[in-house]
């Protein structure tokens, strides 16, 4: 998961839009107004007969709904992706009039949950307060980087979030279809709503590197040249369900095809032409955060919301070279068993083998399939809780494959009608190695984000919000960790797979390298490169998107090794307080059954975990 992929600003930032607040100024009058009405409710609140534990847990429960209802409400994509249709004919609106509403609303949730008197309330509760607390702060924390002026790189955005979307929607009646063609009439809106964001954004220097934009052009003019049938729009159309008549069918047919016709394709045709006229040529030259205003101080609040820790992007850089040595070490070990004077030899031989590369896209499909399904049998020995979600694998849509990350995940509906996915990139297929393919099975499925996603979306007793919950350390660093449950029950008896396993944990390691070199140490995007080179034998399919990732998304991949570290000093730290009480399966039980976390409360959670397991 490259982060939850589809709607990244949405799953991860708890869906509150990032802007700088310009709220109107109000009147002499009103402000009076407001002062008699906060004085007149301040006496009745004193006159109110103080709520009991049942009262407050009831209002708590309350307000946190009104939130997450706030949230779908002003986020439809969302929405339709958790499978709720009641916004299906919506987009979110991306003007900076809703920016700074929703920056207000969020601003009126934090003064009401700041009134929770959460005295005798459920450890449970009191976190979903602290939980929603966070993101809420978080969300008015980024207004100052004006992330909405930034709306689209190479690796995700609007233009293609749009497409991504209509994958996972469920077209079960007339209505559905008539839903999305009235969306599909709406998709110019859209895209005039962030080109005013955008213009903004190269007023005030706040664009993305002009030579990632390059690439945004040509997946848009991709998606714009392309025949309304032959459309990933129009990709409803090849799945009627059988209720659906002949005559709505036909009507459908025409009226989705003339939306298509008339009001998306031109929208990315235009598109395409400001982004050649206006946008590359505005395009920064830097490649770091660094470079843009305020950078240094938007590079740090992007590392710890990857992160959840209080660490200085010095410090990550030094975290990163220290792992890069160690997992060397262990790789050097395996190549000497296997023959070869050292890493660099060996990867040439890797590089040349013909074993070691996949046959055809069906073939590198069908390898993370066969790890995926070894696994299944193996959970019960690792988890008390297990998620009745189901899984599949599938490609990377062609019109982005070029420039995305070798795999992903994206989450399955909480009703259970779509499947989770783990997405294989076949581009350039060839050039892919197998080795690290047993690895990434398990970080992308199970047990990593297919399991752990789907236990939070099943959970029971806790506020809708907590099911969907994203913090980059937490799931991206269980992916990671997951990487190794593999050794806890047998498998990489290959000593090739096990030593993909050091190269997929070495990647992540780079990441901390390479991130924190280009955003906070004036990196180009060559000493990314042969960072890579010198450390690595990933092939150079991979390479060139994935530095191309970090450079358009700041700290995110930190997030990966960080966490995993942090999961590791937990279960550590476990063993050591427990000795013989400790219980693999309860401390992924505790890790898992409260959802998504960051890292400094999830370690609250293990300290209770423990001092309940010493008594």
């Amino acid at each position: 998961m490259s982060g939850p992929h589809l709607f990244p600003s949405q799953l991860a930032a708890g869906v509150l839009a990032i802007a700088f607040n310009v709220a109107p100024l109000q009147s002499s009058a009103q402000s009076v107004t407001d002062l008699e009405r906060q004085a007149q409710q301040a006496q009745q609140t004193q006159q109110a007969p103080p709520m009991t534990v049942e009262e407050r847990s009831k209002a708590l429960a309350k307000l946190l709904d009104e939130i997450w209802q706030d949230r779908l409400k002003h986020s439809p994509e969302f929405a339709s992706f958790l499978g709720d249709k009641r916004y299906n004919d919506q987009w979110s609106n991306y003007s900076i009039e809703e920016v700074n509403a929703s920056l207000a609303r969020g601003r009126a949730f934090l003064d009401q949950l700041a009134a929770v008197d959460t005295t005798g309330l459920k450890p449970q509760e009191i976190l979903s307060r602290d939980l929603m607390i966070r993101d809420l702060t978080d969300a008015q924390e980024g207004a100052a980087f004006k992330e909405w002026e930034m709306p689209v790189n190479q690796f995700t955005g609007f233009h293609t979030d749009m497409v991504q979307l209509v994958s996972s929607l469920s077209f079960d009646t007339v209505k559905d279809y008539d839903d999305y063609i009235t969306r599909l009439k709406k998709i110019p809106t859209v895209f005039s709503q962030n080109l005013i964001n955008m213009q903004l954004g190269m007023d005030e220097g706040r664009v993305p590197p002009a030579y990632l934009l390059e690439k945004v052009v040509t997946q848009t003019e991709t998606l714009a040249s392309q025949k309304p049938a032959d459309s990933p729009f129009a990709e409803p159309l090849k799945r009627f369900p059988a209720s659906i008549a002949a005559a709505d069918r036909k009507r459908i047919t025409e009226e989705m095809t003339e939306a298509i016709t008339t009001s998306v394709l031109p929208s990315y045709q235009r598109f395409a032409r400001f982004l050649k006229a206006q946008y590359v040529p505005a395009g920064r030259k830097d490649p770091g955060a660094w470079a843009l205003p305020d950078g240094d101080a938007y590079y740090a609040y992007r590392v710890r919301q990857s992160t959840t820790e209080n660490k200085t992007p010095e410090e990550i850089h030094q975290i990163g070279l220290d792992e890069v040595k160690r997992d060397e070490a262990e790789m050097t070990a395996i190549v000497k068993k296997l023959g070869f004077n050292d890493i660099k030899s060996f990867s040439a031989a890797l590089k040349t083998n013909p074993k070691m590369h996949p046959t055809s896209k069906d073939a590198l499909l069908s390898a993370y399939k066969g790890y995926i399904a070894q696994m299944q049998p193996k959970l019960p020995q690792l988890f008390g809780t297990l998620p009745k979600a189901q899984l599949e694998v599938v490609p990377v849509p062609e019109y982005i494959e070029k420039d995305q990350a070798a795999a992903y995940y994206n989450p399955g509906s909480a009703d259970g009608k779509r499947p989770g996915r783990v997405y294989i990139n076949t581009y350039n297929f060839a050039d892919r190695s197998l080795p690290s393919v047993e690895a990434v099975s398990y970080h992308e499925g199970i047990p990593g984000h297919h399991l752990q996603i789907s236990i939070a979306q099943e959970l029971t007793g806790l506020p809708e919000f907590r099911k969907q919950e994203y913090f980059t350390a937490y799931t991206e660093g269980w992916g990671l960790y997951s990487e190794r449950l593999g050794k806890d029950v047998g498998f990489y008896q290959d000593p090739y797979s096990d030593y993909g396993r050091l190269e997929a944990d070495i990647w992540r390691a780079i990441r901390l390298v390479v991130d924190t070199g280009v955003h906070s140490k004036h990196w180009t995007r060559q000493q990314m490169v042969d960072f890579f080179h010198d450390h690595s034998s990933i092939d150079e399919t991979n390479i060139q998107a994935e530095v191309d990732r970090y450079i358009a998304w700041p700290g995110q991949a930190l997030g990966y090794k960080m966490g995993q570290l942090k999961l590791l000093e937990l279960r550590q730290k476990a063993q050591t307080a427990l000795g013989p009480k400790f219980d693999l399966k309860g401390f992924h039980d505790v890790v898992l059954d409260s959802g998504a976390l960051p890292m400094d409360l999830l370690e609250k959670q293990v300290d209770a975990w423990i001092a309940s397991q010493k008594k």
